[in-house]
């Protein structure tokens, strides 16, 4: 779809700024767990199974915290990570990863003889047990559900809403459990941090987002449907977001089985009237249904900007590689006048025969417009029409001055990497966004 694709199918990506990575997360939370266990610990069960599992059950904790955090979409956290994709795909490790200490944690009893433990908040000792046990199923049954693509998103999302309440009760097991830990200690207070942090994360999202984040009421005032896919003008009702072409935004249809928030590539330009442009393919059961039901005259929230796949003005020579869905954002970046000329641009199409949508004669007609080339490929990668124009552009230039945007499919990405290392274009050179909230 010119616009984006859904939590259910989209896979593009762009590489952007990136301060903070998912393994840095996890290596920082379990470093900064054992650090601040080990004063509280005799110094020869440090490295016992029984000390070991103190400091990861620590860090397991802190994991969920800060997954918690980055949950809310907050825009600091996500220019931190380079983009909101880069958030999810850390939210995502970290539940992972989390539940796999947890796990070492509950095989491997954080108790010795010689420890002085003490509960932080008395519960009954039946209550202990059980909320012990209840946490680190929950924790497990909400990972496997997070990583389970064929359970229909609104199932799923409701679902993964109780992640949120399961974090208030993996937080009452530290409390209640007896432990060399103190409220006061040094992970007394990093647990006291990161549980208020992935609370107040979570009760912001759950409660506050829909109302402090950045979003616009619009109405669909044109369709224009396709096979199997349908392109939507949106017009503001009231204030107008701002954005810039290539971002996204969740679209939540203010419709009888649409209310679902959904994120969808902004397929537009800078509009002088504020409207808005999504094109999507039904690819899930959402957009399926939304596709079969779109009227003109509903009303939609849009939650934006988010993303921060965007044009590289200053490179001398653009590539953009679009595969189906994955065409949307090159699609606002032709029609973004204010983002100067396109000559320097060759875009690559890989579609479908008769799949394609937007039709390969539009988008031909809009790149011509623009001064752009535009390459399609309905063969896959290994097409001629790809390789050797891309080997073309390359013994034109210097590789080094070659910029590849690319946005598609992750098994198209990887063949692109491939054919930009046969022709000695650096990897530094792409940009892609890791997009994939399932």
């Amino acid at each position: 779809m010119p616009t984006l694709a859904t939590f259910d199918d989209r896979h593009w990506e762009t590489k952007a700024r990136q301060v903070m990575r998912s393994w840095h997360v996890v290596v920082f939370s379990i470093v900064v767990s054992a650090l601040a266990v080990a004063p509280g610990l005799p110094r020869e069960d440090w490295f016992t199974p029984q000390g070991i599992s103190l400091a990861l059950g620590t860090a397991a904790l802190a994991l969920m915290g800060i997954a918690a955090l980055l949950s809310a979409r907050l825009r600091m956290v996500e220019t931190l990570f380079g983009g909101l994709d880069r958030v999810y795909l850390a939210h995502k490790w970290l539940g992972i990863w989390a539940l796999a200490l947890a796990s070492f944690h509950l095989v491997y009893h954080a108790d010795r003889d010689n420890w002085s433990t003490a509960a932080i908040l008395v519960v009954p000792d039946e209550m202990t047990r059980f909320v012990r046990h209840f946490c680190y199923v929950g924790l497990m049954l909400i990972v496997m559900l997070a990583l389970n693509r064929t359970i229909p998103y609104r199932v799923w999302r409701w679902w993964h809403k109780l992640s949120g309440p399961l974090f208030l009760v993996v937080v009452l097991h530290w409390l209640s459990i007896e432990s060399p830990i103190a409220l006061a200690s040094p992970a007394g207070l990093w647990l006291a941090l990161t549980a208020t942090a992935g609370t107040a994360g979570a009760l912001y999202k759950l409660l506050l987002y829909r109302h402090l984040a950045g979003q616009a009421e619009y109405r669909v005032v044109a369709t224009t449907p396709g096979k199997a896919a349908i392109h939507l003008e949106l017009a503001p009702v009231g204030k107008r977001l701002a954005f810039q072409p290539g971002q996204f935004g969740f679209l939540r249809l203010k419709a009888h089985g649409l209310r679902e928030p959904h994120p969808f590539t902004l397929a537009s330009g800078t509009h002088p009237d504020g409207h808005v442009d999504f094109v999507i393919r039904a690819l899930g059961d959402y957009t399926s249904q939304l596709v079969k039901t779109i009227r003109v005259g509903m009303l939609a929230d849009i939650h934006a900007p988010h993303g921060r796949f965007t044009r590289n003005r200053k490179a001398r020579r653009e590539v953009w590689i679009g595969g189906g869905v994955g065409i949307s954002p090159f699609i606002a970046w032709l029609r973004d006048e204010e983002a100067g000329s396109c000559e320097q641009v060759t875009l690559f199409y890989f579609h479908t025969p008769g799949r394609a949508f937007p039709d390969v004669q539009a988008l031909e007609d809009l790149a011509i417009a623009r001064g752009a080339e535009l390459v399609p490929v309905p063969d896959g990668p290994d097409s001629p029409a790809f390789r050797q124009r891309f080997a073309a552009i390359v013994r034109e230039i210097d590789p080094q001055a070659v910029d590849v945007a690319f946005c598609g499919p992750v098994g198209l990405l990887d063949e692109v990497r491939a054919r930009m290392r046969h022709e000695g274009v650096p990897m530094a050179n792409l940009r892609h966004e890791h997009f994939n909230f399932r």
